[in-house]
C-alpha cells in the first residue's frame, strides 16, 4: 500500500527538527581555509538532473576541481538532500525549489545558498485512464516523491486552484502519499493508486509502463513554459570557507550544462547511461526520448518561479512566511559564465538580504485557475 498519512507527517518531523535547530550554524567559524580537500555532492537518478549525470560521467568537475576529491550520494528528493547537508554529510546538492526554499526560511537564511540553475521543466501530473477532469481526483490516491518537495508543492497548489483542498497528514479531498518514484510505478501497475506529479524520467516510464496519461504538464502552467525545476545549492559554510571549490563546481556545471546543449544525442546516451549505472538498468528508447524532450538545462535558476512555487508552499502550510532575500549568491556563477562570454543571470532581487522585503508574487499569469 502506499505510505500512511501518519508515516509521511512522521517523515518531516526530522527534517522539520534539523531546520530549526540549524540557524547559526553557517555563520560559526566561516574564515576562508582554501581549498577543499573533499565535495561532497548530492544529486538524483533524474533526467532533470542531467547536469550533474553528465559532469560527472563527462569528468567535467574532476577536471576543475584539480586536487580536491569529489564525492556524490544519490538522493531519491529534494528534503533528503537538504536533510543531509544540515547533518554535515553533504556540501553542495542539485535539489528543487521548494526544499531549498524551505531550508533557507527555517534556518533563518543561514543554512544555504542557491549558486546556480539546472533544469526547467520535466514535471507532470499523470493519472489512470478515466480521469479527464480535475473534479474526478476528488477523493483519489495520488502519489509525489516526498512531502515538502517540489513535485509535492506543484500538486498542492494546482489542486487548490480547482478547489480540491488538502492537508500534509494526508486528509483532505484527495489523499496525497509520499512515495518513492520507483514504487509509485509498482502501485501504478498494481491498480492501487490514481495520479502522480513526478519528474522525468518517471512521468514518461508511469506512461509507457504502467498505461497512464498525462492530465497535466506543468510547463503549461507557467509563462513561457518555463520554470525551475532542479537549482544547485550550497551549505553557506562550505561557500565561505572555500570559496575557491565553489567556483571549481560552478565551472564544471557550467561546462557541464554547455556541452549538453551542444551535444544533444550524446548527452542523452550519456544521462541514460549514467540512470543505468545509478538506478539499476538504462531507460528504454521511448521513454529516453519522451522524457528528454520535456526539460531544458540551464545556468539560469529562473529566480522568479522560485518565490511563486515559495508562495505556493506557504498556502500549502507547508512553509512560513517567506522573506527570501539573500537565498541566492550568483556572483561567483556570472564571473563564470563573463569569462566564457556568457550573459549573466538574474536573481530577480534575492541576492541581497539589506534590501527591502521581496514579497512572494502572486501566482503567475498563464497558470490555470
Amino acid at each position: 500500500m502506499p505510505a500512511s498519512p501518519i508515516l509521511a507527517r512522521l517523515a518531516l518531523l526530522p527534517l522539520l527538527g534539523v531546520l530549526a535547530g540549524c540557524a547559526g550554524a553557517a555563520s560559526a567559524d566561516s574564515r576562508p581555509l582554501g581549498p577543499a580537500r573533499e565535495l561532497r555532492l548530492g544529486l538524483f537518478a533524474n533526467v532533470t538532473h542531467a547536469t550533474p549525470l553528465v559532469g560527472l560521467a563527462q569528468g567535467f568537475y574532476a577536471r576543475e576541481l584539480g586536487t580536491t576529491r569529489l564525492r556524490y550520494q544519490v538522493f531519491n528528493a529534494g528534503p533528503a538532500a537538504v536533510e543531509a547537508i544540515f547533518a554535515g554529510a553533504v556540501d553542495a546538492a542539485y535539489t528543487g525549489p521548494n526544499p531549498a526554499v524551505n531550508a533557507y526560511v527555517r534556518s533563518h537564511g543561514e543554512a544555504v545558498r542557491i549558486i546556480a540553475g539546472a533544469a526547467s521543466g520535466g514535471a507532470s501530473l499523470v493519472v489512470r485512464p478515466g480521469i479527464d477532469r480535475p473534479e474526478q481526483l476528488r477523493g483519489a490516491r495520488i502519489a509525489t516523491p516526498q512531502l515538502g518537495g517540489t513535485q509535492d508543492v506543484a500538486l498542492r497548489a494546482w489542486l487548490a486552484e480547482h478547489g480540491l483542498r488538502t492537508t500534509i497528514t494526508g486528509g483532505g479531498d484527495v489523499r496525497i502519499y509520499p512515495t518513492a518514484n520507483a514504487t509509485t510505478l509498482r502501485l501504478f501497475q498494481q491498480g492501487r493508486i490514481d495520479a502522480a506529479w513526478v519528474p522525468e524520467p518517471w512521468a514518461s516510464r508511469l506512461e509507457l509502463e504502467a498505461g497512464t496519461k498525462v492530465l497535466v504538464d506543468e510547463r503549461d502552467l507557467w509563462p513561457d513554459r518555463r520554470f525551475v525545476t532542479t537549482n544547485l545549492i550550497v551549505s553557506t559554510r562550505f561557500l565561505r570557507q572555500h570559496p575557491q571549490t565553489v567556483d571549481a563546481l560552478l565551472r564544471g556545471h557550467v561546462a557541464a550544462t554547455a556541452w549538453i546543449r551542444q551535444h544533444p544525442e550524446q548527452a542523452k546516451r550519456v544521462v541514460n547511461a549514467q540512470l543505468g549505472a545509478l538506478g539499476g538498468k538504462p531507460l528504454a528508447p521511448a521513454v529516453l526520448d519522451r522524457a528528454w524532450s520535456r526539460i531544458e538545462v540551464t545556468d539560469d535558476p529562473l529566480a522568479v518561479t522560485l518565490a511563486v512555487s515559495a508562495r505556493h508552499a506557504y498556502a500549502a502550510g507547508l512553509l512560513s512566511q517567506a522573506d527570501l532575500r539573500g537565498i541566492y549568491e550568483l556572483r561567483p556563477l556570472n564571473a563564470v559564465l563573463r569569462a566564457r562570454g556568457q550573459p549573466p543571470v538574474d536573481d530577480a532581487g534575492l541576492g541581497d538580504r539589506t534590501r527591502r522585503p521581496a514579497p512572494i508574487p502572486s501566482h503567475p499569469a498563464g497558470r490555470s485557475a
